[in-house]
């Protein structure tokens, strides 16, 4: 079966009845968890961004405070799925200030969880790589974000000697 565009089905969806179209769309949102969460999202989180973002930070939080710390292979596994998590949350907002301020928080956490820990490759390339990551959405937001996001990086970026 081949996939139709994005245009093709704009098209046929505007054909259709308001009935037909919240049918259609219920059944979508039935088959993937994804499509639940960008939904809820859409219809009660997103008038609301600040709420929208604490939540997702109490999510990280909580799952900072329950990473298993027997084994550097257990730690970058959850740190890994945090990190998906922050990714498809920031998704579902579109906002780049959102997401700025979602992986900030994530360095955040890492740098003062992490600060006992000796020297470990993988968590320092995801640390580095997020604050690239930051450093790029804050070049594209406006000018006095920037310098409040810019000075936050600058703390992030400070020498500890581990993470």
């Amino acid at each position: 079966m081949k996939t139709a565009t994005l245009h093709e089905i704009k098209k046929e969806l505007n054909q259709l009845s308001q009935e037909e179209v919240i049918e259609h769309f219920l059944r979508v949102v039935k088959f993937k968890k994804e499509n639940k969460e960008l939904l809820t999202y859409l219809l009660f989180e997103s008038s609301y961004e600040e709420g929208f973002i604490a939540q997702v930070k109490a999510e990280m939080d909580q799952g900072f405070a329950e990473i298993n710390l027997s084994s550097f292979y257990f730690v970058k596994k959850t740190v890994r799925k945090i990190l998906r998590t922050v990714k498809k949350y920031s998704r579902y907002s579109g906002n780049k200030q959102t997401e700025v301020e979602l992986l900030l928080h994530f360095c955040r956490k890492m740098a003062e969880k992490w600060a006992f820990f000796g020297e470990n490759v993988t968590l320092t390339l995801i640390y580095e790589r997020q604050l690239g990551v930051i450093s790029k959405l804050v070049s594209s937001l406006h000018e006095d974000l920037q310098y409040d996001y810019t000075e936050e990086l600058k703390e992030l970026r400070k020498p500890r000697g581990r993470i």
